[in-house]
């Protein structure tokens, strides 16, 4: 579990997130949701300690990011997993070579050992076959499978993901999301994916939290979301025709 309490980050004079209170659980799919420039990407960052907030804490499971020594974040670091908006795998590495990756940098484990691990991630995003490729062979939906068993590879307790599904197709995106939620529940890993893919929203949103200039103007999961009094929720989710009727139809079943 990852909580934030009264969470503040400033550059120089202009801030950019406010007061956030959040608790991201593990086992479930946890969204970060809002529109550009909300605030929702310097969130993560802060989150993850690619920033340092202006005030406030960041707890995993009860210990404070924000406060500890370089050398405990390093630690800490190696209980998360990333993917990034772009898969950012190496190009003259082959996919099983990018999912050894971390495990040659931080395992203690033995070549077998370690090429037996990569396997089974690369069968659980169901890559088993691809294995020698190189990332300019693959789609864009295989690569972002690479990347995904490349950031599950060591077991994090925690995983976040970037806009995950940005510049796949909809059926791919579909795929990638089935993918984390399943990962989630079976490792009970605590999941964060900043996202404003709508479907992933509907599909997966187990808990969300949605970021509007700066504040966490809304959280539950995405059930309450289609019945929500919230303004500045529905604007943003509903900016799109489709929404609109499924959250009439949803309005109309309810009154």
């Amino acid at each position: 579990m990852i909580e934030i309490k009264h969470l503040y980050k400033s550059f120089e004079d202009k801030e950019v997130l406010h007061d956030i209170n959040a608790t991201f659980e593990n086992g479930k799919t946890n969204l970060i949701i809002g529109q550009s420039g909300s605030g929702k990407t310097v969130l993560m960052k802060n989150i993850v300690g690619l920033l340092d907030p202006t005030k406030g804490e960041i707890l995993y499971d009860g210990r404070d990011f924000v406060s500890m020594s370089k050398r405990e974040k390093v630690l800490l670091r190696r209980e998360m997993g990333m993917i990034f908006q772009s898969a950012a795998l190496f190009d003259s590495l082959t996919v099983l070579e990018n999912v050894m990756f971390p495990l040659d940098m931080f395992s203690n484990m033995n070549l077998r050992e370690r090429t037996q691990q990569a396997m089974n991630c690369l069968d659980r995003v169901n890559l088993v076959g691809s294995e020698k490729k190189y990332p300019g062979e693959l789609s864009g939906g295989m690569q972002k499978r690479v990347a995904i068993a490349r950031a599950i590879v060591l077991n994090p307790k925690y995983l976040f993901c970037d806009e995950p599904n940005s510049g796949l197709d909809p059926k791919t995106s579909l795929v990638i999301d089935e993918l984390l939620h399943g990962i989630t529940q079976d490792f009970q890993t605590t999941t964060i994916i900043n996202t404003h893919d709508m479907n992933s929203v509907m599909g997966i949103g187990e808990n969300i939290i949605f970021i509007y200039r700066g504040e966490a103007a809304w959280n539950g999961n995405k059930d309450q979301i289609m019945t929500s009094t919230n303004k500045k929720l529905n604007d943003f989710i509903f900016a799109s025709d489709l929404f609109k009727k499924v959250k009439e139809e949803e309005m109309a079943h309810h009154g």
